[in-house]
This record gives structure tokens, sequence and C-alpha cells, in this order.
């Protein structure tokens, strides 16, 4: 991660994936499925844009 990375919360890491709902997001974390996330003392998450970008582009599939 570099200094100019941002962590999103799930909202915003929803709203990037188009609208996926929290509950699939979930279920994800469920199955490992998911980005890496970091959980606040608070018990949120939050996941550095960096890490979602390496997430989308380890899921790509050859045409």
């Amino acid at each position: 991660m570099s200094r100019s990375d941002e962590l999103l919360t799930v909202p915003q890491v929803l709203d990037e994936l188009g609208g996926v709902s929290r509950r699939t997001f979930y279920r994800w974390r469920e199955l490992g499925r998911a980005p890496v996330c970091v959980q606040l003392p608070n018990l949120e998450l939050r996941v550095w844009r960096s890490d979602l970008i390496a997430w989308l582009d380890s899921r790509r599939e050859a045409a």
C-alpha cells in the first residue's frame, strides 16, 4: 500500500463492485472469497483500495 492508498468502508466497496449486496459481501467473507479486510477496534471493516484492486485483478478470467 502506498501513502495515497485509501481505506474504503464496506458500503464504498459494495458501490465499487456495482451494487453487490452487504449480505453477499459477508457471505464471501465467510467463504474466504472476499478481498482482504482490516478490522478496526470498533469491529468495523475497511478494505485498502489497493487490496480491492488486487482482488479484482485476481478474479480476471482469460477470454
